[in-house]
């Protein structure tokens, strides 16, 4: 028996277990398993490299040397498994767990260590296999299904969590706040905050912070300010969440505003304040703005600047098109620049057309995702160097990497409804296109023309049209168009960045319709009304 009444946890060994001494040599052995920590490295790295054997070795033994009451080596044997494909074994240690005394605590512990390997899908089946659950169960599973980015699954915990006998907590609030928040589901998120005031749960800084970031990411910058105004201010998170707030939506003077409140109320700003303002600045063009907070952090506030914060400033100066300035700032660096620096430098040298700067940065980028691939070839699509894109375009085709496609979704009655570019799996598909149609038919009337030249060549230029029509931004559009009453705002969220054509396309369609559309894209607010954007193009 061990302390707090936990038993040891006697890890079954599998058929296929072999002697470890025929893996490594006694001495290595002993090396490795001083600690429970070195039995885990071991595990990991069986884990990583689907080696069965050495795993099934460790399973064999690991019990021998007092290691059985470590949920983190189930936990990772388990991973271990089924990265092998040994699906039966990894069902089987599980079951191991609950064939002896129960422990909730053991179980927690679990639980925690799966949904950090990314194992949810394992999390829930011990979850379902615990015939008691404490708030920290709920909450493991919750905080679990958000850091995996598995956000409605954390929603539909939430809902059975209310339905049991366990309150949530702070945590708990914290944890589905983010869902809300990342999802930009207004809806869920009035629901949440009504939810925290009728059980009382009290404001802490986190919890203040996680508020407004909430409404901010959710579309109700004005809500979130209101949250700000009211909540203690003594914590440099909830100032953090503001200013960051503001610069998602286009609102620099608003953040600089807040940041000066800030040195008033002598609250020291942080490394992530001064990523705000920067953001801010960069977003709306504040060339000389973002150079002075960047040189008031070391001179004033004695922040050294990292990776993050010459980042902002490489995507400042190239977003006003400083492109020189922006590669100086890369060479006078004195850490190594990452990838997301030269992914901003090449960004920017696609929007002002500058194709030998732009493979620079490719020729620096060491892990090419394929969003960098394709900056590279529509910027020779839009100056019409049609080889050098195609010859962009065979290269990813050969290296196997395929263009992440453009998700949008729109919650709608407390649904979250998703769409693809060329999405037909709707139910209501057949309705959604008859208004994307008719919208189409009237921008062109009014003069609206498709921007074709980042499509590919080798099609029609009939076919590109089509291929940009069925952006998933557009039939999200149409979907909230259909589903809504004249002159409701509508809200969409979407995982890039989005097109200059649909940005062009929405913008006539927010007058022709007289509406408010709101776009929440990777980088930041769009808010379309009477024919013009919030970013006033500047994006």
């Amino acid at each position: 028996m061990l302390r707090n009444g936990v038993k040891k946890l006697t890890l079954e060994t599998s058929s296929a277990a072999i002697g470890f001494t025929s893996l490594l040599s006694a001495p290595d052995f002993l090396h490795y398993s001083r600690d429970h920590r070195s039995v885990y490295k071991v595990l990991e790295a069986c884990r990583l490299s689907s080696d069965y054997k050495a795993a099934s070795a460790i399973h064999a033994r690991i019990f021998k040397l007092g290691y059985g009451t470590y949920p983190s080596l189930v936990a990772s044997l388990v991973s271990t498994y089924l990265q092998c494909d040994r699906l039966l074994l990894a069902r089987k240690l599980l079951d191991q767990v609950f064939r002896l005394d129960f422990n909730v605590v053991i179980v927690n512990l679990v639980i925690e260590h799966l949904m950090g390997l990314g194992e949810y899908g394992f999390a829930k089946k011990c979850f379902h296999k615990t015939p008691v659950r404490d708030v920290i169960t709920w909450n493991l599973m919750i905080g679990g299904y958000v850091r995996n980015a598995r956000f409605e699954e954390a929603l539909s915990f939430f809902r059975e969590m209310l339905d049991s006998n366990v309150e949530p907590d702070k945590f708990t609030f914290a944890s589905v706040m983010t869902v809300c928040a990342r999802l930009g589901a207004i809806n869920h998120a009035l629901w949440v905050h009504r939810l925290m005031t009728e059980k009382e749960i009290e404001l802490n800084p986190i919890l203040s912070s996680a508020l407004i970031d909430m409404y901010s990411k959710c579309g109700r910058i004005q809500t979130a300010k209101e949250v700000f105004n009211s909540a203690d201010h003594s914590d440099v998170s909830v100032w953090n969440a503001m200013i960051t707030g503001l610069a998602a939506h286009g609102l620099p003077f608003d953040a600089i505003a807040v940041f000066s409140k800030m040195e008033v109320e002598n609250i020291f700003p942080d490394s992530i304040t001064f990523i705000g303002i920067l953001t801010a600045c960069s977003h709306s063009g504040l060339v000389e703005e973002g150079q002075k907070y960047f040189n008031l952090m070391s001179s004033r506030y004695s922040i050294e600047p990292q990776i993050e914060h010459y980042g902002v400033m490489v995507d400042l100066f190239g977003r006003a098109g400083l492109l020189e300035e922006a590669y100086a700032v890369i060479e006078a660096m004195p850490v190594e620049p990452d990838v997301v620096i030269w992914r901003a430098l090449l960004s920017a040298c696609r929007i002002y057309q500058k194709p030998k700067l732009g493979e620079v940065a490719i020729a620096n980028m060491s892990r090419l995702k394929s969003g960098d691939y394709v900056l590279l070839s529509n910027m020779y699509c839009s100056m019409k160097r049609w080889e050098s894109a195609e010859g962009v375009r065979e290269l990813m085709k050969k290296k196997g990497i395929r263009k992440i496609r453009g998700r949008s979704w729109i919650e709608l009655g407390g649904v979250i409804h998703r769409f693809k570019a060329g999405d037909r799996s709707h139910p209501e598909t057949e309705g959604l296109y008859k208004v994307l149609d008719g919208l189409i038919r009237r921008t062109k009337l009014e003069g609206f023309l498709p921007q074709t030249d980042l499509v590919l060549m080798d099609i029609s230029e009939e076919e590109k049209e089509g291929n940009l029509n069925h952006h998933s931004e557009k039939l999200a559009l149409a979907y909230g168009i259909l589903k809504t009453s004249p002159g409701r705002e509508i809200m969409i969220s979407k995982n890039l960045r989005i097109c200059h054509d649909c940005h062009n396309w929405i913008k006539l369609v927010s007058k022709l319709l007289i509406r408010v559309i709101i776009v929440r894209d990777r980088i930041r607010f769009h808010q379309f009304e009477g024919g013009s954007c919030s970013c006033e193009d500047y994006w």
